[in-house]
């Protein structure tokens, strides 16, 4: 009996010892559902026996562990010009103490071309007086009237590059007339205020520009000034001078989308009309929907001449003749890059480019993508906003831009909203 009683004692305490060595291992118990997975997710993502789930680069994978397929903080976004110059600096707001002794300001980024008077206590005699070039005098050949004009250059002009070589991204002066630059006034203490580059725009009304979204969120109207007949930069001696007009509202596309740049259009309200003349103008707008698949277009900017620290802006406008790519195929190729296989190209976009070297890049955002009219190809529209794209110039990857086609509804809408008013 006592025999009996022993073994009986020992097979229990065989079958305690089992089910504590399944518990460690994982198991699931006397219940027999089998093993259960380890938890590889501390990192984050969805368990591994989940069938809706796949394995993606971590960068692909949002907090909600869901894949981004719509390149939220994947895409070089074609901003304007930083404001600091260092990979890590930022720009911090100076401390009360330092209002009352500003230093010196710095060279403005984008300077006034108008010349400052200068006190003269002791009159000098004046050089004979070398002539001004004149409008439609050796400057630019105007076919005909009307929207979305491009300029013919009269004079034989051309800019080289470093080599010696013509540089066919060099624009001559007023060759796309209805290109603008947003800037964006900035005082520092008592000193002269600046006129800091903000962004591209284009001329669609004699008072209206078309920009992108990006660009001017968030800003004060009455800080921005738009300026229309510029080309270079940091000279003063251009055939035309350009206008300055300040800004009375700012419209951003109700359905803009910050992370992944949908809708990426916006328009700014001038207080005053542009006067049009040989180096201002207006382009000409696509109808609802159109389709400008196949043709090679032209974009526009004073935007760097590659992405990052290393790359230059430009002192002339550049133009960059690009071909527009199908949405279809444009999606393909960038699931090609780092946006993955699950990226979804969306409806407000189009592309262009995928053409090595040959791209708009950091600085150039806002500014316009034109292409010829099918039914008039000597007349320019513009089909796309400088958004967003995958590095610069990279072969095979297009860049893609807000679709103007996509939203002129809107467009059309806010303009007459705005004479009504």
């Amino acid at each position: 009996m006592a025999h009996s009683w022993c073994w009986a004692l020992l097979a229990c305490c065989a079958l305690l010892l089992d089910l504590s060595q399944q518990q460690q291992d994982g198991l699931s118990g006397p219940s027999g559902s089998g093993p259960s997975a380890p938890d590889n997710n501390n990192n984050g993502g969805a368990a591994e026996g989940d069938l809706d789930c796949q394995c993606v680069p971590y960068f692909l994978c949002d907090p909600n562990n869901t894949i981004i397929d719509n390149g939220q903080g994947l895409i070089d976004v074609r901003s304007s010009v930083p404001q600091c110059a260092g990979e890590i600096e930022v720009c911090c707001r100076l401390p009360a103490s330092a209002s009352s002794t500003p230093s010196p300001a710095p060279t403005p980024d984008y300077p006034d071309p108008e010349p400052q008077p200068q006190p003269d206590p002791s009159p000098q005699p004046q050089p004979y007086p070398e002539p001004q070039p004149q409008p439609n005098q050796n400057t630019v050949i105007v076919p005909q009237a009307g929207c979305g004009v491009k300029r013919m250059q009269q004079t034989s002009l051309r800019i080289l590059t470093t080599d010696g070589a013509p540089d066919d991204t060099a624009t001559f002066f007023a060759e796309f007339p209805w290109m603008l630059a947003v800037l964006l006034e900035e005082r520092v203490g008592d000193a002269r205020p600046l006129n800091r580059f903000k962004c591209g725009a284009s001329l669609i009304t004699r008072s209206v520009a078309l920009t992108a979204a990006h660009c001017i969120i968030g800003q004060e109207p009455s800080a921005l000034k738009v300026r229309a007949g510029e080309w270079d930069t940091q000279g003063r001696s251009e055939p035309l001078s350009h206008q300055d007009r300040g800004v009375v509202a700012v419209v951003v596309h109700p359905e803009y989308r910050p992370g992944p740049l949908f809708n990426d259009v916006a328009l700014i309200f001038l207080d005053r009309p542009f006067d049009l003349a040989d180096n201002v103008d207006t382009v000409c707008l696509p109808d609802p929907g159109q389709q400008f698949d196949g043709s090679r277009c032209f974009a526009t900017g004073w935007g760097r001449d590659s992405f990052g620290s290393t790359g230059a802006y430009q002192k002339i406008l550049r133009k960059v003749e690009l071909p527009i790519v199908p949405n279809a195929e444009c999606q393909a190729r960038l699931r090609q890059t780092r946006l993955g296989a699950f990226f979804r190209l969306h409806s407000s976009f189009v592309c262009a480019g995928g053409e090595a070297d040959r791209d708009t890049c950091q600085g150039d955002g806002g500014g316009p993508l034109v292409c010829p009219l099918p039914q008039d190809p000597s007349r320019y529209a513009q089909v796309g906003v400088v958004a967003w794209g995958i590095g610069c110039g990279e072969d095979s990857n297009p860049a893609v831009y807000g679709s103007v086609p996509y939203a002129m509804n809107w467009i059309t809408s806010q303009i007459q909203q705005q004479q009504q008013q």
